[in-house]
């Protein structure tokens, strides 16, 4: 099944002391894989095994992680806000709101989360980490599973789009196919027809003019490019039936498929084939496009 690289996912888990973390996922297009987190201190130590959770689930895209903590009422004495600090970061996002023509409101509480904000007493801090890693390890396992489900949905609905989008290619490439298959022949009366032109009576079997003629087929001939198309749409149909990250190799593959049309619009002689390899180039483009959405 495709897994889209755009996705979010939002998971909550309650700690043994009644405290509540919640994680948000979230990712968008990336060529390759790579995740911030953003943490409360006091869950900065568990960043490591939470990098190690999401790089084991995700393999391509830009990952963002956001957690917070809700402290219960009963622990609320283990905390403290810096007020200076947070007083001196609300005077400057004000007037940086402000110089940026903005009602000069400012969300108080998401700054709590930035670092030396909200402090945890250090006296409870073995205590407090032993108690919010299950916590934190379940709510980021619960978003990523949400985050999972989302991806599916939107990679589902990727892969019926490249499959209708594929079967347009071949159309397109059993057209071709039948364009060019009496190509040797008509080589063979376009330099008859020259030949009568200019008044040089030659024999249809003639040598010389058979060796003109294979000349000119050879030069024209695409049964090769039209072999390797359909290859290559046979390999792209497996890759939107693998269960493994394709994202990849779907993006190689749409190249050479896009180099073959190509070399094949080059040489193809025949009237009617350079229309249709346009409007396989145009396809193929949005293809790439797409493509580019898939982990």
């Amino acid at each position: 099944m495709l897994l889209s690289m755009t996705g979010f996912g939002r998971g909550e888990a309650a700690t043994a002391d009644g405290s509540r973390i919640t994680v948000q996922v979230s990712s968008v297009n990336r060529k390759q894989f790579e995740v911030r987190f953003s943490m409360p201190g006091e869950l900065a130590e568990l960043e490591v095994a939470g990098r190690k959770l999401v790089s084991g689930a995700i393999s391509r895209g830009s990952v963002q992680v956001r957690c917070s903590l809700t402290a219960s009422a009963d622990n609320s004495g283990n905390y403290s806000v810096n007020t200076g600090v947070l007083d001196m970061l609300v005077r400057e996002c004000r007037a940086a709101r402000v110089r940026a023509n903005l009602p000069p409101d400012v969300a108080v509480e998401s700054l709590l989360s930035l670092p030396g904000i909200l402090n945890v007493a250090a006296k409870d801090r073995d205590d407090e980490l032993s108690v919010f890693a299950p916590a934190f390890e379940a709510a980021l396992k619960a978003a990523l599973n949400d985050f999972d489900n989302m991806r599916r949905t939107e990679g589902e609905a990727l892969r019926n789009d490249l499959l209708e989008r594929l079967e347009k290619l071949k159309a397109w490439g059993f057209e071709l196919e039948s364009m060019t298959s009496g190509y040797p022949e008509l080589a063979k009366q376009r330099i008859m027809t020259r030949l009568a032109e200019e008044k040089l009576p030659v024999s249809g079997d003639d040598p010389a003019l058979l060796k003109e003629v294979l000349f000119y087929v050879d030069r024209g001939d695409v049964t090769e490019e039209i072999t390797r198309l359909f290859s290559h749409f046979s390999q792209f149909h497996l890759f939107l039936d693998s269960t493994e990250p394709v994202g990849r190799n779907l993006d190689f593959l749409a190249q050479e498929i896009f180099r073959e049309i190509t070399t094949l619009g080059n040489k193809a002689a025949v009237s009617g084939a350079s229309a249709v390899v346009v409007a396989f180039k145009a396809e193929m483009e949005k293809i790439r496009e797409q493509i580019q959405n898939i982990e």
